[in-house]
């Protein structure tokens, strides 16, 4: 059996449990305080939340701290105790309204200005109830229609927020709802950082097995060369203007490297003399390297390619016949080799690598047959992570839909 009530916004007729009734959320407050604002910082000052200091999930997160000095007035005022509800009233518009309940902590902690602290009323509001639902108001993109918006921030007035409905049972079934909320949400919670850990664990494993490869005692055997002694060439690209409207030569940029593939169609063309263009050519089993720059270090097998050159931020390596170039590019993916880029990469803010610096590199090189047998394995290592990726990655998608899920069923007074 179920009542109908009357919703205060649209006049429009919902349908609630019995016993339930819609509720301005201003009238089942005691408080709407925003926090402040401090641009001073103290080593042995108060812990002030921040806005990535509360997830979308409705969890703190307690790993990036940051503290400001605030006298006693201050932390009197603004000291979040158990039970408060945090609102991010100011963020992006993606993430503005992102809420969550707190608890405890070791320490007094106090907010900024882009959160409003909400306290409730007791005998009408249940303070859990309240944050799993604005979580679900989040979810639902509610805050993203309300917010005001500039560039590059959006906020939710108070008198927005206050002004909405939530559908309230009685206390004692809010308490009930909470309850199973937390110990499910606890759960789904568990469950989702399971799958990150083993998510970040699948995509270690080619690294694992190559530094299982490079660091063993048969490795210890084959004989040390430098890059530069197993390559015909070690060169740097060209500048050229990339040119869209032209398909022939490809102009390979960083840019065009992502996640270690290239999609040539996507890659503009240039106009290069014929000259400069014999020497830029990329061949299949080149490799080539970022110089400078957030990808500096990082490789790219260049396999069957179009008609194309490289420019003036990559170098390009030859090897000799004596070395298999998939041999190689493995050897660029391990941990050896990352060593000996960070102690010998040049520069703070911006790193680089040149070719001498390339060429120096040293690795153990065993006979031809053996590095076939190591590509063979390190690119079914590969297959396998990406299969485990894609599936752990399926599974962390539908576990984070069930949280919006649950909280539908909650406050549909389903569960």
């Amino acid at each position: 059996m179920t009542g109908q009530y009357p919703d205060r916004k649209t006049e429009k007729t919902k349908v609630l449990p019995d016993g339930w009734r819609w509720v301005r959320l201003g009238e089942a407050i005691t408080e709407a305080q925003s926090g402040f604002a401090c641009g001073e910082r103290d080593p042995e000052g108060i812990i002030q939340i921040r806005m990535n200091n509360v997830d979308t999930f409705g969890n703190f997160v307690w790993d990036e701290l940051l503290r400001v000095p605030a006298d006693q007035d201050k932390i009197s005022k603004y000291q979040l105790l158990r039970g408060d509800v945090l609102f991010n009233n100011t963020n992006s518009t993606e993430l503005v309204g992102k809420s969550a309940i707190f608890k405890e902590y070791r320490e007094p902690v106090v907010y900024s200005n882009h959160f409003t602290r909400i306290r409730t009323k007791k005998n009408w509001l249940e303070p859990n109830y309240l944050s799993s639902w604005l979580i679900l108001q989040w979810e639902n993109k509610v805050f993203e229609k309300l917010c005001n918006r500039w560039i590059g921030q959006s906020a939710v007035k108070n008198d927005k927020l206050l002004s909405l409905e939530i559908p309230l049972p009685p206390i004692s079934e809010q308490k009930r709802v909470a309850e199973i909320l937390n110990e499910q949400m606890h759960a789904i919670e568990k469950a989702r950082k399971a799958t990150e850990v083993q998510l970040e664990a699948a995509k270690t494993l080619p690294a694992a097995y190559l530094r299982a490869v490079f660091n063993s005692p048969e490795a210890q055997k084959w004989p040390s060369k430098s890059i530069k002694e197993l390559c015909e060439r070690i060169d740097y690209g060209y500048t050229c203007s990339a040119d869209f409207s032209l398909t022939e030569p490809r102009f390979l940029r960083i840019t065009d490297i992502q996640d270690g593939k290239v999609n040539w169609e996507q890659v503009p063309g240039c106009k290069i003399d014929e000259c400069t263009e014999k020497k830029a050519t990329l061949d299949d089993g080149d490799i080539v390297f970022a110089r400078t720059g957030g990808t500096v270090g990082k490789s790219f097998l260049i396999e069957n390619p179009p008609r194309a050159v490289f420019a003036s931020y990559l170098i390009r390596m030859r090897p000799k016949t004596e070395v298999s170039g998939q041999f190689l590019y493995s050897f660029f993916q391990s941990s050896n080799y990352w060593q000996q880029i960070r102690l010998n990469a040049k520069g703070g803010a911006q790193p680089n690598v040149n070719a001498t610096i390339l060429g120096s590199i040293q690795l153990p090189v065993p006979p031809i047959t053996i590095q076939k047998k190591i590509v063979f394995e390190f690119w079914n290592q590969l297959s396998l992570a990406e299969r485990l990726r894609k599936s752990l990655e399926s599974q962390l998608e539908t576990i984070n839909k069930l949280p919006a899920a649950l909280l539908r069923q909650a406050f549909n007074g389903e569960l």
